[in-house]
């Protein structure tokens, strides 16, 4: 089988047809281009061929690039990957030059055949830059279909064409959203947006009337006819000059300059606006091999795509029948609960929503109904689907309910005995099969399981909040946790459309582990006189979504009280922060609980709008003169977090770097350029890290000694992915 193939009718029309053997969507190959480039030369070569329509024989049109097209490209260059990479695009670029151009007079710009697109479902990536490069596109009328270029969200940016016409299509201003942010439309919007041309019940129809009636004059780009002029301006118009200084300011303001591809992507936009259509492709090219040979763009297509799928498709799942949830418990309507029932009856799971009080259940179920009815207002849901969700949570205060349940999930308080009450009593009303969780971010499963007589069959699964809008869950498998238990817990997660990581049982489990000392790391600095904003801002300029400051005061200083006050009691002589625990139990007996109290690491205002730091913290923590070294803060910062997941690989409480590097960037945010943890650690090298790592320690403490590890691997000259690895795992 072929993925390309084509077939000519009576009529003249050569369709060619994408449909990859196989798979569930199509995606671009090696291979594939070679097939459509033999399709394209026999469609224009043939004199009865009057047109050509290219369509999908799947559901959807394309879903991108298979990645390891770029990874090939390197490889067969030898020596100079870059040469290769930049052949290989620029061969793409004269494929969809020769689709665009069609054989017309490069003079007369006549004589052409129409070649029209037709897409059943969705676009996306190069699945949108060949239809681009066609001369009219046509999509069916489906609502659930998406349409964009996300590439920029993996670390590169479209290098096939896309960043180019796109900009020259709609003009800088309007193109931004889709090219800098990877915005995904659904047909109808993207028509209006001006990306495609028409929206129509039959596409292929469509394509086919059109190209039968098409003129010389229909084919030819607007960036191709003489006179052309980019709308919005260029960058040498008065328009344009403001176009470009706004988005300059727009990337660096929202990426502090962490994400190599956002600023090469305005480099190629600006730098192509200035000279003619065939040159800026070259440019883009240019500018696309720069991101691809960035260490960067390879660690962020591993773990974001590569990683990020494997996990969600299962690759660490034991064997086990499927265990999909039917019908699920939840204990606890607060936010987490109500959240979780949320997120259940979205994916069309019958929950029981179980609190103390049922005016406290009939509020977790409103939780739903407020959300669904935002939704609604946006135009993203129907009053009938917004009906059937709520039909599907039932909130009640009786135990007898969980009757029927194949999994039950407590979110109740963070207390070790108020949790083993109400285990015995959900286990008490279910089935002897039933699986059941814990959704707790600190306490040990294998104590939680404790009440349960069947600790094979408990597991923990952590959320993190909110949890309609987080994107990653953490389950901890208790020294007991059987594989039906694990296999159930990955089965849900699953239907839940978020993405799992598994670890073992331990204090903090993996991703508090890791996000404690770097809010730690930060208030350290505060009381050695670091300046505040030093500090958040060098967490920002390392990609992070906000400091540590600002997380600590978002997440409430009381909180961090807590935790500190219980991990002393648990680690005794062992505990480690005791410096920590001055500053936060000083800000704690000044009632300075963060957002939730209006004050802070930061003042608020009535609102809880930060009005900037607090200025009595320079008077309790007098500041340094001078203040340290720009790069020393971040270091410090990225080591206390980077060392954490090397000690949890060595504990084994992590399992699979891929999850390491996967669940630090959906969970906490961390520096998402890097790839995580485990690829940063590869960018630096291990020997280097090592030698930081003895530096730092001498300057600041023992936290920062270098793991054995890291020592290992440092004189082996070894690194992360080449050691712990998937065999043959490569990213572009």
């Amino acid at each position: 089988m072929t993925d390309f193939t084509i077939q000519k009718d009576a009529a003249g029309i050569a369709t060619i047809t994408w449909d990859c053997p196989d798979k569930s969507m199509n995606v671009m190959t090696g291979e594939a281009l070679e097939e459509l480039d033999r399709c394209i030369d026999d469609a224009l070569a043939d004199t009865a061929v009057k047109g050509i329509v290219i369509t999908s024989a799947k559901k959807d049109f394309a879903g991108g690039m298979d990645l390891n097209v770029l990874a090939e490209m390197k490889e067969q260059a030898g020596d100079n990957p870059a040469q290769g990479l930049f052949d290989g695009i620029m061969q793409m670029h004269a494929l969809l030059r020769k689709i665009e151009l069609a054989g017309m007079d490069s003079k007369t710009k006549k004589g052409g055949k129409p070649i029209a697109t037709a897409l059943p479902g969705t676009a996306v990536g190069i699945g949108l830059e060949l239809p681009l490069a066609t001369h009219r596109v046509f999509a069916a009328d489906n609502p659930k279909a998406k349409i964009g270029l996300p590439e920029i969200m993996v670390g590169i940016f479209p290098g096939a064409g896309g960043t180019t016409r796109l900009v020259r299509k709609l003009g800088a201003m309007a193109a931004s959203p889709y090219l800098l942010e990877g915005k995904l439309v659904e047909p109808q919007k993207a028509k209006t947006a001006g990306i495609i041309d028409e929206v129509v019940d039959d596409p292929v129809q469509a394509a086919r009337d059109w190209v039968l009636n098409a003129k010389d004059a229909d084919l030819v780009k607007p960036w191709d006819a003489k006179g052309y002029k980019m709308p919005g301006g260029a960058p040498y118009h008065p328009a344009g000059f403001m176009t470009f200084v706004g988005a300059s300011a727009m990337v660096n303001g929202k990426t502090k300059g962490a994400f190599p591809a956002a600023k090469a992507l305005l480099s190629a936009v600006y730098e192509g606006a200035l000279v003619p259509f065939d040159t800026a492709l070259k440019i883009e090219a240019r500018w696309f091999t720069n991101v691809l040979m960035n260490p960067s763009s390879a660690a962020m297509i591993r773990s974001l795509f590569l990683n990020k799928e494997a996990l969600e498709k299962g690759a660490n799942r034991p064997e086990s029948p499927d265990q999909r949830v039917k019908k699920l418990g939840v204990l606890g309507a607060g936010m987490m609960g109500a959240g979780i029932a949320l997120v259940s009856a979205q994916a069309g799971i019958e929950v029981v929503l179980i609190d103390a009080k049922q005016e406290a259940a009939e509020k977790g179920k409103d939780y739903s109904e407020t959300y669904l009815e935002k939704g609604i207002k946006r135009g993203k849901v129907t009053e009938e689907k917004k009906e059937k969700m709520l039909g599907l949570i039932t909130p009640t205060t009786d135990y007898a309910a969980l009757e029927g349940c194949d999994l039950i999930i407590e979110a109740v308080f963070e207390d070790m005995d108020v949790k083993a009450e109400v285990t015995k009593k959900a286990l008490a009303s279910v089935g002897p099969d039933c699986i059941y969780a814990s959704n707790t971010s600190t306490l040990p499963i294998t104590e939680l399981a404790k009440a349960s007589d069947k600790p094979e069959q408990f597991i923990g699964i952590h959320f993190f909040s909110p949890v309609e809008k987080m994107l990653l869950v953490e389950i901890i498998k208790g020294e007991k946790t059987g594989d039906r238990a694990t296999a159930k817990a990955l089965d849900y997660v699953r239907q839940i459309r978020k993405t799992p990581i598994v670890v073992n049982d331990a204090r903090f489990f993996y991703c508090n582990r890791c996000i404690i000392p770097y809010i730690n790391e930060g208030m350290r600095m505060v009381k050695e006189g670091v300046a505040p904003a030093l500090i958040d801002n060098a967490a920002r300029m390392l990609g992070f979504p906000v400091g540590p400051l600002q997380l600590v005061d978002e997440t409430s200083i009381d909180l961090g009280a807590k935790i500190a006050r219980a991990t002393k009691a648990a680690m005794g002589n062992a505990y480690p922060d005791g410096e920590v625990d001055e500053i936060i139990f000083e800000m704690e007996g000044r009632g300075r609980l963060g957002r939730k109290a209006k004050a802070g690491f930061f003042d608020y205002d009535e609102t809880g709008k930060r009005q900037g730091y607090w200025p009595g913290l320079a008077d309790l923590y007098p500041r340094l003169a001078p203040q340290p070294d720009l790069t020393e803060v971040q270091h410090r910062l990225m080591f206390a977090q980077v060392l954490e997941a090397v000690r949890a690989l060595e504990e084994n409480v992590l399992m699979d770097i891929r999850e390491g590097d996967v669940g630090a960037i959906l969970a906490w945010g961390f520096a998402p350029w890097s790839g995580g943890p485990f690829s940063w650690l590869d960018i630096l090298g291990a020997e280097y890290a090592a030698e930081r790592c003895d530096q730092l320690q001498a300057a600041y403490g023992d936290r920062f000694a270098c793991p054995d590890l890291l020592r290992e691997m440092a004189d082996k000259g070894q690194s992360f992915y080449g050691r712990f690895g998937p065999q043959g795992q490569q990213a572009a």
